[in-house]
């Protein structure tokens, strides 16, 4: 596959890609619409501040953990047309309500829902690999996901446009918000209209049982176990970060708690109620995957995606105060980190899918990203700017390259559950976010460069010894075993049957 077959768009393959990288586009441009405009509602209602901002913010990512889990499940048992169109309609009613919110209770319940949009972008990673080879899977994710992410950069640059100058006045931040959510209803229907889930005559294989992540052994399920918690730790982190500003009381955070651990509760009981059995009956051997190369690429998740949500909420910040720039000037050095994603993430995928090795090319990077934040971590008032801006966007590049080369591999470590491993690799982006800008909280901009560069390495190692080079990576098609092929049997009956009844 090479750059130019983007442009050729009477092929379906590309007609899918680019409706698909257009639904994620639409669905960051919604998550992000409240950062731009925050400081038209704090001048629209007198009552808001910047510490309702701040939880807002929090509020902002905290159901994506939970929700790319779930949506993994939902994606593999009804297939990306319909997830994708459902939630894009689905979280349009949030956005309405904070467009038009008037209480604090309104902003805060609302801006939680919409976090929920936050897992989009799972959906597309089981939707690209449904229509691009082993072969080119990597550029086809890279350009999905480097291109969709870009939605939030848009964001940032066209909503307080559309506030200020379509419709004006102390409400114009509303309607700003509010045609998010009409973007997402309309564009719903498109997709679900003109996509389909699979290319003519393929079938869209489904796992054989719901509710959690399918494993080959015993050990498998013990640690799919022991890297579920986590995902409960970040939300209880989030919930204490709200208590400790003051916006929830000592009884809703304890309450908060008990339903975090009532729910990880229930997740454990899922992955033992669907595994039990079939691990009692035993996994055929041409079936098996091992769930260690699905740890190491949260890893490798946590390191970068995760380190780019939390300089992306620091940047500005440290340009501004170490080169005594102005916010402006500031903010615009910063977006390059955001805009390199156009680039960078294409190219992650386009190196591993050409290079000969996919784990070289996730060791390549994950090092790569260590060294960068390592130099970041050396920038002081002494540098020139220019020297200080090179080295963050490189850093950039290997971060959101990175990010490319985890969803070159995440496909093809076992097709039919693809949607979980990717809500589950894509959850920990987010929990790494989460404990970074928690630690960010309690030390210097330096120190957390040198933290964020330490996390990376630590995923290096962890792939260097775990990752294994995935089957089939740069064959026409997928790995299909007796299982899978057997499922595929079940679904053509089920359609045939389906057929005749009508």
């Amino acid at each position: 596959m090479k750059i130019s077959h983007l442009f050729t768009f009477k092929d379906e393959r590309m007609k899918v890609l680019h409706l698909t990288w257009i639904a994620f586009f639409i669905a960051f441009f919604t998550w992000f619409n409240m950062a731009p405009l925050a400081t038209t509602m704090l001048e629209s209602m007198d009552w808001l501040t910047g510490e309702h901002i701040a939880a807002l913010a929090i509020l902002n990512v905290a159901l994506t953990i939970p929700a790319r889990i779930l949506i993994g499940i939902l994606l593999d048992r009804f297939g990306p047309r319909k997830v994708y169109s459902g939630l894009l309609i689905v979280m349009a009613i949030p956005t309405f309500f904070f467009a038009f919110g008037n209480s604090w209770v309104q902003l805060m319940i609302s801006r939680l829902l919409i976090s929920s949009i936050g897992a989009s972008f799972v959906i597309g990673i089981r939707m690209v690999s449904e229509w691009f080879p082993p072969k080119d899977i990597g550029f086809a994710e890279g350009v999905y996901g480097g291109w969709g992410n870009f939605g939030s950069a848009v964001a940032a640059m066209l909503l307080p446009w559309v506030a200020l100058t379509m419709f004006g006045g102390e409400n114009g931040w509303r309607y700003a918000v509010a045609l998010s959510g009409i973007f997402c209803i309309v564009y719903a229907i498109i997709y679900f209209k003109l996509v389909k889930d699979t290319p003519e005559g393929k079938e869209y294989i489904r796992p054989k049982r719901n509710g959690a992540m399918e494993v080959s052994s015993w050990k498998d399920m013990v640690q799919l176990i022991v890297w579920t918690l986590p995902l409960g730790g970040a939300l209880a982190v989030l919930a204490w970060r709200l208590e400790g500003m003051g916006f929830i009381s000592t009884t809703v955070l304890y309450v908060t708690y008990g339903v975090i651990l009532l729910t990880m509760i229930y997740q454990v009981y899922k992955i033992l109620q669907v595994n039990v059995p079939i691990l009692k009956k035993g996994v055929p051997k041409d079936d098996q995957y091992k769930f260690k190369n699905v740890a190491a690429l949260n890893t490798t998740y946590f390191a970068n995606f995760g380190a780019e949500l939390a300089i992306v909420s620091m940047l500005p910040m440290f340009f501004q105060l170490t080169f005594s720039l102005t916010p402006t000037t500031a903010g615009l050095i910063a977006a390059s980190f955001a805009f390199i994603n156009l680039v960078a993430r294409p190219l992650g995928g386009i190196l591993s899918d050409r290079m000969g090795s996919r784990r070289n090319v996730m060791l390549m990077y994950m090092l790569g990203i260590s060294l960068g934040l390592a130099a970041m971590g050396l920038i002081h008032s002494g540098w020139p700017l220019a020297l200080a801006i090179a080295i963050t966007v490189l850093t950039s590049v290997f971060i959101q390259g990175a990010e490319g080369a985890t969803f070159a591999v995440i496909p093809m470590i076992k097709k039919r559950i693809t949607g979980q491993i990717a809500g589950m690799a894509g959850a920990y982006g987010n929990v790494g976010a989460t404990i970074y800008l928690t630690i960010y909280t309690f030390v210097t901009p330096q120190q957390f460069f040198f933290i964020l560069a330490t996390g990376a390495f630590v995923s290096f190692l962890v792939c260097y010894f775990y990752l294994d080079e995935p089957e089939n990576a740069f064959a026409e098609d997928y790995y299909v075993s007796s299982v899978d092929e057997a499922n595929e049997s079940d679904n053509s009956t089920v359609e045939e049957l389906r057929k005749r009844a009508l």
